[in-house]
C-alpha cells in the first residue's frame, strides 16, 4: 500500500478517471435503463404475483365458505328427506292399522249378519217343525175326540160360545 501512494500518478490518474466516468456514462446510457427497467418490471411481476396470490387465496376462502354452505345445505336437505320418511313410514303403518281394523270391523259385522241369518233361518226351520208337529198332533187328537159323537157335539158348542156375534 505504501508503493502504491508513492508511486501516485496524475497521468495515470486522470486517464483512469476519464476511463472510469466513460464507463459510468455508458452503463448509464446502455445498461442502467435495461437494468432498471428489468427490475421495475420484475417488482411489478412481484406486485401482481402476490395480488394474484391474495386473490386466490380470498377465492378459496369463497369457495370453502360456499362448499360449507352447499354441505349444510345438503345435510338439512338430507335430514328434512329422512324426516319426510319416517313421517310417510308412520303413516303408512297408522293407515294399515286402521284399515286392518276396519276390514276385521267388516269382517266382524258379517259374521254377526251371517249368524243372525243362519239363527234367523234356524228359528224359522224350528217354527216350522214345530207347526208341522203341533199340527200332526192336534190332527191325532181331533181324530181320537171326534171320533165318538158326544165329544163332537161339546167341541162345537165350546167353539160356537168362543165366537162371538157382532
Amino acid at each position: 500500500m505504501d508503493k502504491l501512494i508513492n508511486d501516485f500518478s496524475f497521468g495515470l490518474f486522470f486517464w483512469q478517471a476519464l476511463i472510469l466516468l466513460v464507463l459510468i456514462l455508458l452503463l448509464v446510457k446502455f445498461a442502467w435503463k435495461p437494468i432498471m427497467e428489468s427490475i421495475i418490471a420484475r417488482e411489478e411481476g412481484i406486485k401482481n404475483a402476490l395480488l394474484s396470490a391474495e386473490n386466490a387465496k380470498r377465492e378459496m376462502e369463497n369457495l370453502q365458505a360456499d362448499n360449507q354452505r352447499i354441505l349444510n345445505e345438503a345435510r338439512a336437505e338430507r335430514d328434512a328427506m329422512l324426516k319426510e320418511a319416517r313421517e310417510m313410514k308412520e303413516k303408512m303403518i297408522a293407515d294399515s292399522k286402521h284399515e286392518a281394523q276396519e276390514q276385521g270391523q267388516k269382517m266382524i259385522e258379517q259374521a254377526k249378519a251371517a249368524i243372525e241369518s243362519e239363527k234367523n233361518a234356524a228359528m224359522a226351520e224350528l217354527k216350522l217343525q214345530v207347526s208341522t208337529l203341533s199340527l200332526s198332533i192336534a190332527e191325532k187328537l181331533l181324530k181320537e175326540e171326534l171320533s165318538n159323537k158326544e165329544s163332537q157335539t161339546k167341541l162345537v158348542e165350546k167353539m160356537l160360545g168362543d165366537v162371538k156375534l157382532n
